[in-house]
This record gives C-alpha cells, sequence and structure tokens, in this order.
C-alpha cells in the first residue's frame, strides 16, 4: 500500500440528535431500516431490544439515548449501523445515515475538553468540516460498556 492511502480513513457519516458523527468504516457491517425490535425486560434505558437480522439476534442500541439526548419521537424512521464487538452483533439506532467519507487521518483533532463528558466518552477525536464539526464515534466504547454488555 502507499502511504497516502495508509495516511486516509473512511468513515460512514450519521446523523444523531441533530449533531455530525463518523464511524470508521471498518466498523460498519451494514446499514438497514429496523424491522421489529423487541424490548428486553429489565434492560437498560439505552437497549432499544433485540431485532432479528436475517436469523441473527442484534441487540439495538438507542444512540440518542446512549447520549443523553431526548429519544425520537413516535413514528420516527430510524436507521440502523451494524457494528460487533467480540463476535456480537449490535445495531447503533441513529436518526439518519450520511455519506462515505475519506479524510486524512492527520485532520483528526483531540477531542476538545469543552465537549459533554458523556459525548467525550464516547468520542476518539473530531474532524473539522467546512461548516460543521464530526465527532468520531469510538464503536467498542459506544457498545463496550459494562452496562450496555451486562445489558445486552
Amino acid at each position: 500500500m502507499s502511504d497516502r492511502t495508509d495516511s486516509r480513513r473512511g468513515f460512514v457519516t450519521v446523523e444523531i440528535a441533530g449533531q455530525l458523527f463518523g464511524i470508521a468504516i471498518e466498523r460498519v457491517r451494514e446499514v438497514f431500516r429496523p424491522e421489529r425490535i423487541t424490548r428486553v425486560p429489565l434492560a437498560g434505558p439505552e437497549i432499544a431490544g433485540v431485532l432479528n437480522l436475517r436469523g441473527r439476534i442484534v441487540t439495538a442500541i438507542d444512540m440518542r439515548v446512549r447520549l443523553d439526548r431526548p429519544p425520537a419521537g413516535p413514528g420516527a424512521a430510524l436507521m440502523a449501523i451494524g457494528v460487533d464487538r467480540s463476535q456480537e452483533d449490535f445495531a447503533l439506532l441513529v436518526d439518519r445515515p450520511g455519506d462515505v467519507i475519506e479524510i486524512e487521518a492527520a485532520a483528526i483533532e483531540r477531542t476538545p475538553m469543552t465537549l459533554h463528558p458523556n459525548w467525550r466518552a464516547l468520542v476518539e477525536g473530531v474532524h473539522r468540516m467546512e461548516d460543521k464539526l464530526m465527532l468520531i464515534l469510538d464503536v467498542d466504547r459506544a457498545i463496550g460498556a459494562d452496562e450496555i454488555a451486562d445489558a445486552a
């Protein structure tokens, strides 16, 4: 591989509660519209439930709740980003997927200390775009926190 390729990273952009996030493309298995989510008794509020995706049981995480934002309104057409962690399937529920973008790794900046602590805990860096700030979601932290893993 060339140095140019090695210095670039790909991201799937998503919107959650009006904020742009980037998810490393190598972590994304698929983007889909969840059909039916079954609530899990005694699960934390960030666990929207489980769903059946082509015969696989997938834990759905409501990223709005995970980021301390109000849940989407009734009838909202949420989308899901399929990811995995330790051979367990998860769906990150987002408001809408965006584009796939590629940026220079050097253009990723440290997470600002002024970002809300709940968000800062789930973000691995930021990228300044022309008119907005893209927060780079750390998938492992978003789905790997002990309370999420235990609830799933």
